[in-house]
């Protein structure tokens, strides 16, 4: 298979995969994606993206854009700025983290601190999606359930649910792992 992609070139090969990007394009949405700021190590997740959305936007039936290039580039450009959003977001969620955490001379580093600290995050990644999130948006963002449930769109019963479901779940694992 590789020898005949070899012989034929890329162009047919990816037409004949059904790829929806030609190389050209493919080397244009890369530098786009690059321009944009985007690290090498991740140009080609980008440009798997953009076949993906020209994929599904042909499968629900859509029509093609009538420049697949120029279209592909308008994504590219999105892609870039998510990635910048993306990583920006986690930065302040690490800074939010770094200020909860007391200074050292008051934080008990014991290894008994460490090993409470390791299990609690393994408890929360455990936990569904849903309850995770309420659980750090109370006790770690400090925000009352009035807040949560609007910031969300759901019932203040749904938030207190899934608080008393996933502190219940947590409370288990520690006993489990008869850290607590």
């Amino acid at each position: 298979m590789l020898r005949r992609r070899a012989r034929r070139g890329p162009e047919a090969y990816a037409a004949a995969a059904g790829d929806p990007l030609d190389a050209a394009q493919e080397r244009r949405v890369r530098a786009v994606l690059a321009l944009g700021g985007v690290p090498q190590a991740d140009l080609p997740d980008g440009v798997q993206q953009v076949r993906l959305r020209l994929l599904e936007r042909a499968a629900s039936g859509r029509e093609a854009p009538r420049d697949v290039s120029a279209w592909a580039a308008v994504v590219a450009s999105n892609l870039a700025m998510d990635w910048h959003r993306a990583k920006r977001r986690q930065e302040r969620l690490g800074e939010r983290l770094a200020a909860l955490r007391p200074p050292e001379h008051v934080q008990g580093e014991g290894e008994d601190t460490r090993l409470l600290s390791l299990a609690v995050v393994q408890g929360l990644d455990e936990l569904p999606d849903a309850q995770r999130q309420v659980l750090v948006l109370r006790f770690y963002a400090d925000l009352p359930v009035r807040s949560i449930a609007r910031e969300l769109g759901v019932p203040e019963g749904t938030v207190k649910s899934r608080l008393h479901t996933a502190v219940r779940a947590l409370r288990a694992r520690l006993h489990e792992d008869e850290v607590v």
